[in-house]
């Protein structure tokens, strides 16, 4: 399917940007609408930060994944560019190689952009040059599921790495690529912004990094304080020794279970909470201001 958008580099890289715009949307809108501007005491009892951010932070947010847009599409649209043109080793179909190639391309693709995406983020806590170019996307310090990839250039194009460097190196399906990216990657990502946690994941998982843990690598996570900066799998953070330390302690850990389990999520608190009005984000006026 993706082989036959128009070969013209261009037409493609504005062509990837819209069908991305409308996924986000779709995705983050949606999730947004039930979790955030139609909030119930179940919802927000699943909240890693009980406060809500004010709707100006949600504009923020959408306004710099509006600017990551457009270069997180570009190298997506260089490596289909190349495809079309004879230039790379990929290819669209399923018929070239056997269901076992495809399965194997996939398990790489996962696990590689999983080590580039841990690897390339470190450096973002740990030089000052990159810690330049990512210190915006931790203005979301109570992040939304808008702010998955509301980065600045340079963070978006490196990150999207992987899209024009694997076809380079070894046959890959664009079609199984780019669906592992769009659903998977950016799939995964609105759960890890979404500032809730799930009780068929806890926060406490050995091996995977949730929603908690993006969450705390938000709130916590500075220059030369690189704390969960893992993607999927927490095996990159628990090598680099860059866990948050109270997580593991169930006295003292900010995750939303062992805030209820302290009492700490009563319908009364609830109550307290600000629920701010983001019926604001659709009126023209604001986004004037």
């Amino acid at each position: 399917m993706l082989c036959e958008i128009s070969p013209n580099f261009l037409v493609t890289w504005f062509a990837m940007a819209a069908m991305a715009l409308v996924m986000m949307f779709v995705l983050s809108g949606t999730l947004f609408y039930y979790s955030y501007h139609k909030p119930t005491y179940n919802t927000w009892r699943h909240k890693s930060n009980p406060q809500y951010p004010t709707p100006q932070m949600v504009k923020s947010e959408i306004v710099q994944m509006l600017k990551g847009l457009m270069s997180a599409a570009f190298l997506p649209a260089l490596s289909m560019w190349l495809s079309n043109n004879g230039y790379s080793k990929a290819y669209c179909g399923f018929d070239k190689h056997s269901a076992s190639y495809h399965l194997f391309t996939f398990f790489v693709i996962w696990f590689g952009t999983d080590l580039w995406s841990f690897a390339y983020h470190r450096l973002g806590h740990t030089y000052n040059f990159f810690w330049e170019q990512h210190k915006h996307h931790h203005t979301f310090y109570n992040p939304s599921p808008f702010s998955v990839i509301a980065d600045e250039y340079f963070d978006q194009i490196v990150r999207a790495a992987p899209l024009l460097v694997i076809p380079l190196v070894m046959d890959t399906n664009m079609d199984l690529m780019f669906f592992t990216f769009g659903a998977f990657f950016y799939g995964y990502g609105v759960y890890l912004h979404w500032g809730h946690e799930l009780d068929c994941l806890s926060a406490h998982h050995p091996f995977i990094n949730t929603s908690f843990q993006h969450y705390i690598h938000h709130a916590k996570s500075l220059n030369q304080k690189p704390y969960h900066t893992g993607f999927f799998f927490k095996i990159w953070d628990q090598m680099a020794g860059s866990i948050y330390p109270a997580t593991g302690n169930p006295k003292v850990c900010g995750c939303a279970a062992c805030c209820c389990l302290r009492g700490e999520r009563s319908e009364d608190s609830f109550v307290k909470v600000v629920k701010p009005d983001y019926r604001v984000l659709l009126k023209p006026s604001f986004w004037m201001t």
